[in-house]
């Protein structure tokens, strides 16, 4: 089985052979159809919480598979079951965490990798979807679709006409756009450096697009919101200053939500005061969440014409082309970049 596996911190990954372990007690056999590529895997490339102690170990956390086989104890799937690969824990049991065998050596693995063209996967970390459901946008639900839509949902709860600026128009980015626009948030302003992003946005319910290289942001702000600050803002970026200017820029009874994660160092400078009365800055984690309740939901959504991904997806490599996908990533020049794992 052909894996990309992080051996060195900071370095381009590399495709190895690997051996599978035995299924254990809530596992799961599953051949990969596609994986996503997130901000997530960057940072454990790069190392960005301190030294990696788990090398060499695989990554990847949203991808779509068929089930091959389940292990003990496992109720919630069956072979031959299409599936959706999260990293956010769902029904099932939380297993122990696989070990891969190249050569002599042992490879590490959380409990669900998808970067690799087989993988042992936690049964709490596999929803079941329909087999006649796209494969390549399902792989969309195991991060980008679910993070972005709990963001809008449950971490900044956007009511009806409230306002909202997101910083980074992303894989995330552009499905917080959709979910704002689902919900009614008015004006939806989305901010990123590039154009194309940005005209990307406006299909999927933008209202106005930022070039923050381009024009002065605050003055741009300003007139579109006639002078108030901004209700809901979110940031995907993990750029220090952009955190602070988020932050900045929201409503003192507003909120700022934190989808990036700065590299471990970098602080952020913010004037706490307003945070003793409404004002809130909250960092997400993944949306919070619930895969195997959200996932049905949206899958019906799209299946009823009432919610779309068409034009997430911008790019598509094979595994053994998965560092040029890592360096378009690290570009910000694409939306989801999938990796096709099916031979």
């Amino acid at each position: 089985m052909k894996a990309a596996v992080l051996v060195e911190s900071k370095k381009p990954l590399k495709i190895e052979n690997l051996e599978l372990p035995e299924l254990s007690f809530g596992q799961v056999h599953v051949k990969l159809k596609y994986s996503g590529i997130c901000g997530a895997q960057i940072n454990e490339i790069d190392a960005v919480k301190g030294p990696d102690k788990f090398l060499p170990h695989l990554l990847g956390h949203e991808g779509s598979g068929i089930v091959i086989k389940v292990g003990e104890g496992v109720t919630t799937l069956e072979e031959g079951d299409h599936v959706v690969l999260h990293w956010r824990p769902s029904k099932g049991i939380e297993s122990q965490t696989p070990k891969y065998k190249m050569g002599n050596s042992t490879v590490n693995a959380g409990w669900v990798t998808t970067f690799n063209e087989e993988a042992i996967i936690s049964e709490n970390r596999l929803t079941r979807i329909p087999k006649d459901f796209d494969m390549k946008v399902a792989t969309l639900f195991g991060c980008a679709v679910t993070t972005a839509f709990g963001v809008i949902n449950n971490d900044a709860m956007v009511k009806v006409g409230q306002s909202i600026v997101i910083f980074g128009l992303g894989g995330v980015g552009l499905n917080l756009v959709q979910a704002a626009s689902m919900v009614s948030a008015n004006p939806i302003i989305g901010i990123d450096i590039l154009d194309e992003k940005i005209s990307m946005a406006k299909k999927f319910g933008l209202s106005y697009g930022i070039n923050s290289t381009k024009v002065d942001l605050e003055k741009e702000l300003n007139k579109i919101l006639k002078g108030n600050d901004a209700d809901v803002v979110i940031d995907t970026t993990g750029i220090t200053n952009v955190i602070e200017k988020a932050y900045e820029i929201t409503h003192k009874d507003g909120k700022t939500i934190l989808v990036g994660v700065p590299k471990k160092g970098e602080n952020v400078s913010i004037y706490t005061l307003p945070l003793h009365f409404k004002k809130i800055l909250k960092g997400s984690e993944g949306g919070d969440c619930k895969p195997d309740e959200d996932i049905p939901r949206f899958i019906n959504l799209i299946n009823d014409s009432k919610m779309t991904l068409d034009g997430i997806i911008t790019h598509e490599f094979k595994l053994d082309e998965i560092n040029s996908a890592i360096d378009l990533f690290r570009q910000n020049k694409a939306g989801r970049i999938l990796i096709d794992l099916d031979g």
